[in-house]
Protein backbone atom coordinates (compact mmCIF):
# COMPACT_ATOMS: atom_id res chain seq x y z
CA UNK A 1 0.00 0.00 0.00
CA UNK A 2 2.54 2.60 0.84
CA UNK A 3 4.37 1.78 -2.55
CA UNK A 4 0.83 2.56 -4.12
CA UNK A 5 0.64 5.60 -2.45
CA UNK A 6 4.05 6.75 -3.45
CA UNK A 7 3.83 5.88 -6.89
CA UNK A 8 0.24 7.64 -7.24
CA UNK A 9 3.02 10.87 -5.56
CA UNK A 10 5.01 10.46 -8.11
CA UNK A 11 3.21 10.14 -11.07
CA UNK A 12 0.69 13.20 -10.04
CA UNK A 13 4.26 15.40 -9.57
CA UNK A 14 5.50 13.64 -13.05
CA UNK A 15 1.76 15.23 -14.62
CA UNK A 16 1.61 18.18 -13.22
CA UNK A 17 -0.56 20.92 -14.34
CA UNK A 18 0.73 24.33 -15.69
CA UNK A 19 1.20 26.86 -12.76
CA UNK A 20 -2.03 28.55 -11.40
CA UNK A 21 -1.77 31.91 -10.38
CA UNK A 22 -3.93 31.49 -6.96
CA UNK A 23 -3.66 35.07 -5.79
CA UNK A 24 -7.03 35.74 -3.83
CA UNK A 25 -7.32 31.79 -2.96
CA UNK A 26 -6.94 28.76 -0.51
CA UNK A 27 -7.32 25.19 -0.18
CA UNK A 28 -9.81 24.28 2.09
CA UNK A 29 -9.53 21.52 3.89
CA UNK A 30 -13.17 20.11 5.42
CA UNK A 31 -12.60 17.31 7.05
CA UNK A 32 -10.40 14.91 9.32
CA UNK A 33 -8.79 12.58 6.90
CA UNK A 34 -5.74 10.06 6.07
CA UNK A 35 -6.48 10.95 2.30
CA UNK A 36 -7.33 14.28 1.58
CA UNK A 37 -3.86 16.55 0.74
CA UNK A 38 -2.30 18.94 -2.17
CA UNK A 39 1.02 17.92 -3.37
CA UNK A 40 2.57 20.95 -4.49
CA UNK A 41 5.73 20.52 -7.81
CA UNK A 42 8.71 21.92 -6.70
CA UNK A 43 11.99 21.30 -9.31
CA UNK A 44 14.88 21.46 -6.49
CA UNK A 45 17.18 18.49 -5.89
CA UNK A 46 19.15 20.20 -3.46
CA UNK A 47 18.85 22.58 -0.64
CA UNK A 48 20.77 25.18 1.55
CA UNK A 49 18.99 27.19 2.72
CA UNK A 50 15.10 27.59 2.63
CA UNK A 51 12.44 29.92 4.08
CA UNK A 52 8.41 28.58 4.04
CA UNK A 53 5.90 31.31 4.80
CA UNK A 54 1.94 30.48 4.52
CA UNK A 55 -1.04 31.49 5.94
CA UNK A 56 -3.41 29.18 7.99
CA UNK A 57 -6.88 29.19 9.85
CA UNK A 58 -8.22 26.10 11.72
CA UNK A 59 -10.35 25.30 14.84
CA UNK A 60 -7.99 22.27 15.89
CA UNK A 61 -7.21 21.37 19.31
CA UNK A 62 -5.08 18.67 18.64
CA UNK A 63 -1.36 17.94 17.03
CA UNK A 64 -1.39 19.14 13.28
CA UNK A 65 0.47 19.50 10.55
CA UNK A 66 0.98 22.68 8.79
CA UNK A 67 3.92 21.76 5.91
CA UNK A 68 5.83 18.53 4.92
CA UNK A 69 8.75 18.22 2.96
CA UNK A 70 10.24 14.77 2.40
CA UNK A 71 12.75 13.22 0.40
CA UNK A 72 12.83 9.37 -0.19
CA UNK A 73 15.34 8.92 2.60
CA UNK A 74 14.03 11.37 5.45
CA UNK A 75 10.58 11.71 5.74
CA UNK A 76 10.89 15.21 7.79
CA UNK A 77 13.35 16.87 5.85
CA UNK A 78 11.63 20.13 6.54
CA UNK A 79 8.14 19.73 8.53
CA UNK A 80 6.08 22.69 10.27
CA UNK A 81 4.22 20.96 13.09
CA UNK A 82 1.39 22.55 15.79
CA UNK A 83 2.22 20.40 19.25
CA UNK A 84 -1.00 20.97 21.35
CA UNK A 85 -0.11 19.26 24.49
CA UNK A 86 3.12 21.47 24.61
CA UNK A 87 1.51 24.52 23.10
CA UNK A 88 4.39 24.77 20.59
CA UNK A 89 5.48 25.31 17.37
CA UNK A 90 8.26 22.32 16.14
CA UNK A 91 10.24 22.74 13.17
CA UNK A 92 12.09 19.24 11.49
CA UNK A 93 14.62 18.93 9.46
CA UNK A 94 16.47 16.41 8.47
CA UNK A 95 14.55 14.24 10.97
CA UNK A 96 15.69 16.45 13.57
CA UNK A 97 13.19 18.54 15.81
CA UNK A 98 13.35 21.76 18.09
CA UNK A 99 10.36 23.67 19.37
CA UNK A 100 9.04 27.51 19.87
CA UNK A 101 7.32 28.02 22.50
CA UNK A 102 4.59 31.48 23.65
CA UNK A 103 3.23 32.24 20.91
CA UNK A 104 -1.07 32.83 21.01
CA UNK A 105 -1.82 30.01 18.52
CA UNK A 106 -5.54 31.69 18.27
CA UNK A 107 -8.73 29.33 16.71
CA UNK A 108 -10.67 30.51 14.39
CA UNK A 109 -8.58 33.23 12.74
CA UNK A 110 -6.00 33.53 10.08
CA UNK A 111 -2.33 33.38 11.08
CA UNK A 112 0.87 33.73 9.25
CA UNK A 113 3.77 31.25 9.89
CA UNK A 114 7.16 31.61 8.40
CA UNK A 115 10.18 29.28 8.96
CA UNK A 116 13.69 29.97 8.23
CA UNK A 117 16.77 28.03 8.23
CA UNK A 118 20.19 27.91 6.96
CA UNK A 119 22.61 24.61 6.52
CA UNK A 120 25.57 27.04 6.86
CA UNK A 121 24.72 28.20 10.37
CA UNK A 122 22.38 25.45 11.39
CA UNK A 123 20.19 27.76 12.63
CA UNK A 124 16.56 27.99 12.27
CA UNK A 125 14.23 30.73 13.39
CA UNK A 126 10.57 31.35 13.17
CA UNK A 127 8.16 34.21 13.13
CA UNK A 128 4.09 34.06 13.87
CA UNK A 129 2.44 36.71 12.82
CA UNK A 130 5.51 38.64 12.12
CA UNK A 131 6.77 38.27 15.67
CA UNK A 132 10.43 36.56 15.39
CA UNK A 133 11.40 33.66 17.80
CA UNK A 134 15.01 33.02 19.37
CA UNK A 135 17.28 31.22 16.96
CA UNK A 136 18.31 27.87 17.40
CA UNK A 137 20.76 25.13 15.77
CA UNK A 138 19.25 22.64 14.55
CA UNK A 139 21.27 21.04 11.71
CA UNK A 140 24.18 21.82 9.66
CA UNK A 141 23.22 19.22 6.44
CA UNK A 142 21.64 20.41 3.45
CA UNK A 143 18.29 18.83 2.15
CA UNK A 144 19.19 16.38 -0.82
CA UNK A 145 17.39 14.39 -3.39
CA UNK A 146 13.34 14.60 -4.94
CA UNK A 147 11.40 15.91 -3.30
CA UNK A 148 7.48 15.54 -2.07
CA UNK A 149 5.81 18.44 -0.52
CA UNK A 150 2.41 17.93 1.16
CA UNK A 151 -0.22 20.21 2.55
CA UNK A 152 -2.79 18.93 4.67
CA UNK A 153 -1.05 15.29 5.65
CA UNK A 154 2.33 14.77 7.53
CA UNK A 155 4.61 11.89 5.97
CA UNK A 156 5.82 9.44 7.87
CA UNK A 157 7.04 7.75 4.66
CA UNK A 158 8.07 9.08 1.42
CA UNK A 159 4.81 10.57 0.37
CA UNK A 160 2.97 8.55 2.37
CA UNK A 161 2.32 7.07 5.89
CA UNK A 162 -0.47 9.91 6.98
CA UNK A 163 -2.45 9.61 10.03
CA UNK A 164 -5.70 11.00 10.13
CA UNK A 165 -5.07 12.51 13.87
CA UNK A 166 -1.96 14.19 12.44
CA UNK A 167 -3.77 15.81 9.61
CA UNK A 168 -4.97 19.76 8.63
CA UNK A 169 -8.28 20.74 8.58
CA UNK A 170 -9.16 24.24 8.21
CA UNK A 171 -7.89 26.60 5.44
CA UNK A 172 -4.21 27.05 4.09
CA UNK A 173 -3.11 30.46 1.37
CA UNK A 174 0.01 32.23 0.39
CA UNK A 175 2.15 29.56 0.33
CA UNK A 176 5.75 30.53 -0.72
CA UNK A 177 8.92 28.93 -0.55
CA UNK A 178 12.55 30.31 -1.14
CA UNK A 179 16.15 28.63 -1.69
CA UNK A 180 17.62 31.16 0.61
CA UNK A 181 16.78 33.22 3.85
CA UNK A 182 14.73 36.11 4.20
CA UNK A 183 15.72 38.97 5.82
CA UNK A 184 13.28 40.66 8.26
CA UNK A 185 11.97 43.10 6.33
CA UNK A 186 11.29 40.63 3.92
CA UNK A 187 9.38 38.67 6.16
CA UNK A 188 7.70 42.18 7.44
CA UNK A 189 6.05 42.43 3.95
CA UNK A 190 4.77 39.08 3.23
CA UNK A 191 3.03 39.09 6.86
CA UNK A 192 1.37 42.59 5.84
CA UNK A 193 0.32 41.91 2.76
CA UNK A 194 2.55 44.16 0.87
CA UNK A 195 4.76 44.08 -2.34
CA UNK A 196 7.58 41.39 -1.94
CA UNK A 197 9.48 38.84 -3.64
CA UNK A 198 7.42 35.62 -4.27
CA UNK A 199 8.97 32.31 -3.91
CA UNK A 200 11.88 31.10 -5.95
CA UNK A 201 10.73 27.26 -5.15
CA UNK A 202 6.97 27.50 -4.64
CA UNK A 203 5.45 30.35 -5.42
CA UNK A 204 1.53 31.17 -4.70
CA UNK A 205 0.70 33.27 -8.12
CA UNK A 206 2.93 30.55 -10.17
CA UNK A 207 1.18 26.98 -8.43
CA UNK A 208 1.92 23.80 -9.75
CA UNK A 209 0.17 21.60 -7.24
CA UNK A 210 -2.27 18.40 -7.71
CA UNK A 211 -5.30 17.76 -5.18
CA UNK A 212 -5.76 14.29 -3.77
CA UNK A 213 -9.28 13.46 -1.50
CA UNK A 214 -11.58 16.17 -0.06
CA UNK A 215 -9.90 19.56 -1.05
CA UNK A 216 -11.57 22.74 -1.82
CA UNK A 217 -9.95 24.94 -4.13
CA UNK A 218 -11.82 28.17 -3.34
CA UNK A 219 -12.13 32.08 -3.01
CA UNK A 220 -10.41 33.45 0.26
CA UNK A 221 -12.95 35.91 1.82
CA UNK A 222 -11.53 39.71 1.51
CA UNK A 223 -12.38 42.08 4.03
CA UNK A 224 -15.72 44.49 4.09
CA UNK A 225 -15.88 48.04 4.36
Amino acid sequence: MTFLLVLVLVMLTACAAIPQDLSGKMFTFPKETATALVNLTASVQRLGAVTVCQRSFTDLKRDHVLFSLATFKTANDFLIFWDETNKEMEPHIKNLKTEFRGWDYKLNMWHSICTTWDSQSGLVQMWFDGQPSIRKFITSTPITGSTIIILGQEQDYYGAGFDMKQSFVGMISDVHMWDHTLSPCEIHKYVDGLNFTPGNVLNWGALEFQIAGKVILEDKPSACF
